[in-house]
């Protein structure tokens, strides 16, 4: 299988990153600094990711509002053009997440059609525009996500404008004389910003914000910041047999809303109860329990981990993964880790 390229791989092979196959692109995991030291740069200052593997859908023209709002989640009345919007895509069936999805709904005058930018997961866009519509732009684009607390001051000396944009918000800026869409979102717990750049003008504007000293990142910490953070990973925490309910994620369901995509299988969940329910769990050490290792009570396997790692800021192991309903914060279990058990207690999430 040939690897889709990102256009910022030319920059990524100068920096001398690590690049992986990722939802069937060729992707950077870590730089030589290594993964704990840019998760560390994300917490304390500002890090830059190149996320343009994830998908994009561009949903507009009259009807578009309409088809949105019938088909996910989420209550696209609840916010307006220029603000963006967490949600889901759940199967008929039997309501599983087929995909969590960011809609950023462009700013608009008066009379102007809706423009939506819907981001799927990278190996879900197939199946997003068939229940949406729309067409893809992923390859028009490269989107570079910059995250921390110091982002928006490293950003703004660049482009100013991106970093004007506040959270959940989403502009067009002009930089350099090219349009971008920058939304104030992100998937690292910290403060940032998402910039959707023409594929043409993004090896510049990634050289100009590495040129202010923000930290490029890999793959590795993006997981391991989203996991500190206690955010969901499609494939992990969200997928087929992984309801929104069982996701802790009720509330991007607009339970009153007439029509979208798997209702009626959600509300009857939601009126029998869950049988299982995502928990944290942090463990003791440096040893990290891992996705698919089994959670133990007594002896007794109750559960599976989901995802699983090392907390650079914490300094031990957090993990995600289902439990029985009647697991609390503060009861203790155990993990299995190749034959070993791991001890841990079910925390709140996020983490830090």
């Amino acid at each position: 299988m040939t690897l889709r390229q990102s256009p910022l791989a030319d920059q990524h092979r100068a920096l001398d990153a690590n690049l992986v196959e990722f939802g069937g692109w060729e992707m950077p995991i870590a730089y030589p600094t290594g993964t704990i030291d840019e998760h560390l740069a994300c917490r304390n200052g500002a890090a830059m990711f190149d996320v343009s593997h994830l998908g994009s859908v561009r949903v507009e023209g009259p009807d578009a509002f309409e088809r949105l709002q019938a088909t996910l989640t989420n209550d696209l009345s609840k916010i307006e053009p220029g603000r963006a919007q967490y949600t889901h895509l759940l199967s008929e069936a039997d309501a599983s997440v087929l995909d969590d999805i960011i809609v950023w709904w462009h700013p608009r005058a008066d009379g102007d059609p809706d423009v939506f930018d819907v981001m799927p997961n990278a190996s879900n866009t197939d199946d997003v525009v068939a229940a949406i519509g729309g067409r893809e732009t992923t390859a028009d684009r490269a989107v570079i996500a910059v995250q921390g607390k110091q982002a928006r001051d490293l950003v703004r000396p660049v482009f100013a404008a991106a970093a004007d944009v506040k959270r959940f918000r989403v502009e067009r800026c002009d930089w350099n004389g090219v349009e971008c869409v920058v939304a104030g979102t992100g998937y690292t717990g910290e403060p940032g910003l998402e910039i959707a750049v023409p594929t043409d003008a993004a090896p510049a504007l990634w050289e100009a914000l590495l040129g202010a000293g923000i930290t490029p990142a890999g793959l590795g910490a993006r997981d391991t910041l989203r996991l500190e953070a206690g955010l969901p990973l499609h494939g992990h925490e969200l997928g087929e047999g992984i309801t929104s309910l069982q996701a802790g994620l009720g509330w991007v369901v607009a339970w009153d809303k007439p029509q979208f995509h798997g209702r009626e299988a959600a509300l009857a969940e939601r009126e029998a109860g869950v049988g299982r329910k995502l928990v944290g769990i942090t463990t003791e050490g440096r040893r990290p329990a891992r996705a698919d290792c089994s959670i133990r009570v007594d002896g007794s396997d109750v559960g599976v981990v989901t995802s699983g790692n090392f907390s650079p800021v914490l300094g031990h192991g957090v993990a995600m993964g289902f439990v029985p309903p009647d697991l609390a914060v503060g009861d203790a279990v155990e993990i299995d880790v190749r034959g070993k058990a791991l001890p841990g207690v079910i925390a709140d999430m996020p983490f830090i």
